[in-house]
């Protein structure tokens, strides 16, 4: 299938909103009836996560790797597979009530809305989109539609990162002035843009992979699997895959808005891929709990944390390899990815009574949402 073909009949699917659908407004059973568009890597977790609900009822697979597709059909032998989620939105649309989609950043938005435009719920893994056009538009057409929706930030229910949130509202370190948060991921590439093309293998549709983006050859290890993220057409960098996570807590917990200015530091852009070093300097408007501006310092990829005072750890400790400092009027608090924040006042380790939470399922909880007519924690 040829590039132009795909966006022929992306255009004429378009009018799968004029048909019949099980939209959000009509979901009455017991049962939530999901399709997933990407099954593979991150989509085979995710996948297996909201499956686990029990009411949760899996109807569709779908995914432009066929190896990837038949190995999830083996582990839900009950769902129908497709390779084109257009189709499988054409040919199931009545029979779903909510799809999932974890596939390249830059097929985010296509998938998310068709499925949308059809009244779905989404749920749909960080980051969110490839574009902040695609985003809005997303959350507009949500809202016009009155679809439950959840992002795939999971760790945004954990209790880590809930506590950490609560403790930094509490006053626990004073007002915020700065906060410093990295990410030892490598997703950037400096080396030359790759020229020619290789065979595509035999178990992917380069098409469909491809998308709504520009055609170009396939090169071998360059796109796919998970290269795609160091990509500028495809992915978002590391910045747009761990720092959707590692920014979560102190937005959350600072009621932050757009930053007031944003100047970064990284080699000359290359128009094809993101720098392997990037250092991005943002300034906010204070808010009640920061001081009258905040300071906010990111290092991602080769780029690791400059040696400074904020950063400096008790006992000579290393700094964890990913993660947030916030640094306010009375102390410090260290949250590290994926686990407890530790306080830190006069260069040494302070016991923190962390509150006590209920546990939360993110994925559970999107399920449940859509069943109960409740509200996800990130819409």
């Amino acid at each position: 299938m040829k590039r132009r073909d795909f966006l022929k009949q992306s255009a004429i699917l378009s009018s799968l909103t004029l048909l019949p659908s099980a939209s959000w407004a009509s979901i009455k059973s017991t049962r939530l009836r999901i399709a997933c568009i990407g099954v593979g890597g991150r989509g085979k977790e995710v996948l297996a996560a909201i499956a686990s609900h029990p009411r949760a009822e899996l109807t569709a697979l779908c995914d432009v790797d066929s190896r990837r597709l038949i190995a999830a059909a083996k582990l839900h032998p009950h769902a129908k597979s497709f390779v084109d989620y257009r189709r499988m939105m054409e040919e199931l649309g009545p029979a779903i009530d909510a799809v999932v989609v974890v596939t390249p950043d830059h097929t985010h938005a296509p998938a998310s809305l068709m499925a949308m435009e059809m009244g779905k719920a989404i749920y749909c893994e960080k980051p969110l989109t490839h574009h902040v056009s695609e985003a809005r538009a997303m959350r507009q057409l949500a809202e016009d539609k009155g679809l439950v929706t959840q992002m795939g930030i999971q760790c945004h229910s954990f209790k880590e990162y809930r506590s950490a949130a609560q403790l930094i509202k509490s006053g626990i370190i004073g007002k915020v002035n700065t906060v410093r948060a990295w990410s030892n991921k490598d997703w950037g590439y400096d080396g030359p843009i790759p020229t020619g093309s290789d065979p595509v293998p035999e178990y992917l549709n380069w098409p469909l992979w491809l998308g709504t983006s520009k055609e170009r050859p396939y090169k071998d290890r360059i796109y796919h699997p998970g290269y795609w993220r160091k990509l500028l057409d495809y992915g978002c960098g590391t910045l747009g895959d761990m720092g959707v996570h590692i920014f979560d807590t102190p937005y959350t917990a600072l009621e932050l808005d757009v930053p007031s200015t944003i100047r970064t530091s990284c080699r000359k852009p290359n128009g094809f891929s993101h720098p392997e070093k990037n250092t991005v300097r943002y300034e906010f408007k204070g808010t009640p709990y920061t001081t009258d501006t905040l300071k906010w310092v990111w290092y991602d990829g080769k780029s690791a944390p400059e040696d400074h005072p904020d950063l400096n750890m008790p006992n000579g400790d290393a700094l964890p390899e990913q993660g947030a400092m916030f640094i306010g009027e009375k102390g410090r608090l260290l949250l590290p990815h994926y686990t407890w924040a530790k306080l830190i006042v006069d260069g040494k380790y302070e016991k923190i009574d962390f509150p006590e939470l209920e546990a939360a399922n993110h994925y559970h909880q999107f399920v449940d949402a859509c069943l109960d007519r409740d509200k996800t924690s990130a819409p």
